[in-house]
Formats: C-alpha cells, sequence, structure tokens
C-alpha cells in the first residue's frame, strides 16, 4: 500500500488530486453511505477500469448470505481481504467501528454470514442517552481496566469494554469447538484497543477492508489489464 487518507468530506476535486500524484490505472469504491455521481463520475473518466462495488460486483468468495444486497460492502470487503491473506483457512474476521460485526468464512471459501452487535461509543452513548444520570464515560487507553468499578465512571467502563472482551472471547471459544483450526483478524479504529484487553491471539490489520477491495478489483479486471492476451 502506497499510501491512505482520511477526508470530513470526499468530492471529485480530490480525486483529480490524486490521480495526479499517483500512476493510478484502475479505481474501485465503496461506500455505506450514498456516493455522490460526480466521484463516480470523475473515477469513471479517469480510470482504464472503475469498479462500483456493490452486491452485484463478483467477489472471490462464494456469498452464502440470503440477502446481499443487505450486507454491508466493508463485512464482505474484510472478508474477501482476510481470505487473501489466510487463504484455505476457517476465518473470524471482527471489525471494531461504529459497530462491531463477526463474519465467518470458510476455509473452503465460503462467506457463511456474521452478526452485528453495537460498538465501544456505541454502548457509551446508549448508557448516557437511555438513562437520566448515567455519564457519558471516555476511554482512557492507558487505564487498567478493573474487574469491578468503585465509582460510577469506572463501573461504565468496565461494563463496556469488558462485556466487549468477554463478548469477544465467547465467540472464539464457540468456534473453537466447532471447527478444528481458524485465524481471527481483527480491524476497525476498536481494534488496536480491544486487542490489548484480550487474552486470544488475534491478527491485528488495519487495512483489511482496503486489502479486499484491492482483491476484488485485481479480480474483475478485464484480460487485457492484467497483462493477459
Amino acid at each position: 500500500m502506497l499510501n491512505n487518507f482520511i477526508y470530513k468530506r470526499f468530492d471529485a476535486s480530490e480525486i483529480d488530486k490524486i490521480f495526479s500524484l499517483y500512476p493510478i490505472e484502475n479505481s474501485i469504491i465503496s461506500s455505506v453511505v450514498n456516493i455522490e455521481p460526480a466521484v463516480v463520475n470523475a473515477l469513471n473518466r479517469l480510470s482504464r477500469q472503475f469498479i462500483l462495488f456493490d452486491h452485484n460486483t463478483p467477489v472471490p468468495l462464494e456469498n452464502r448470505y440470503d440477502t446481499p444486497q443487505t450486507l454491508g460492502q466493508d463485512r464482505l470487503a474484510a472478508a474477501v481481504g482476510a481470505n487473501g491473506l489466510s487463504p484455505d483457512t476457517n476465518l473470524l474476521i471482527i471489525d471494531a467501528g461504529s459497530a462491531i460485526t463477526y463474519d465467518f468464512v470458510s476455509a473452503d471459501n465460503r462467506y457463511m454470514g456474521g452478526n452485528i452487535a453495537p460498538g465501544i461509543k456505541m454502548r457509551f452513548t446508549a448508557l448516557k442517552n437511555q438513562t437520566k444520570k448515567l455519564p457519558l464515560v471516555e476511554i482512557d487507553e492507558k487505564q487498567i481496566i478493573p474487574l469491578f468499578g468503585t465509582n460510577t465512571n469506572d463501573a461504565i467502563l468496565s461494563g463496556v469494554v469488558r462485556g466487549i472482551r468477554y463478548e469477544i472471547e465467547g465467540y472464539i471459544r464457540t468456534l473453537q469447538k466447532r471447527v478444528k483450526h481458524f485465524e481471527t483478524y481483527m480491524t476497525g479504529g476498536g481494534a488496536a484497543y480491544l486487542q490489548t484487553v484480550m487474552r486470544q491471539n488475534t491478527i491485528l490489520e488495519k487495512h483489511l477492508v482496503l486489502i479486499g477491495l484491492n482483491r476484488i478489483l485485481l479480480y474483475n479486471l478485464k484480460p487485457s489489464e492484467k497483462g493477459i492476451k
């Protein structure tokens, strides 16, 4: 990966800047929200081959989700990315973002589905908004999480963080009883912090979705774009 950028707002002018800085030939875009038509038009204009990733885009996995049109593109891209990094392996993919998603890919390259749970910030916010007296708690990543809090702030902090830890470890223990071997990938903004409070070994890959999108792009290139005549 050459570089990655974070934008507060991404528009067509930014695409022109990126293409002027790097020798980009092909592109893919994915979003869980609406994409501005101008962005799509710019990518289509500047790319030899452009892919607007959606549920109709071919991927190098068999998708067993009953409603592929409702499956988050980031979830599927992360699954494709993990499968590319660890092929022919059972995989648990945990994406700790606004929500925490748990997805499973089988060793025979099938996306089998997954679950969605509230993320770290969402749990803190829900406790604040759904009660009258509980405060909004912020995580201090250097703070040791107590088993039981001796004040309300620590009680919320421990309840949320340990709750997520036990949730993740519960998925791992359950899979250990059902499959002989699997690897666990973690990604998303909260993954690095959660990994520090867990006991099980997991693979941290913050660019897992981008790795998956690149693999999907390569998978869909026309033979001429792959150098095949």
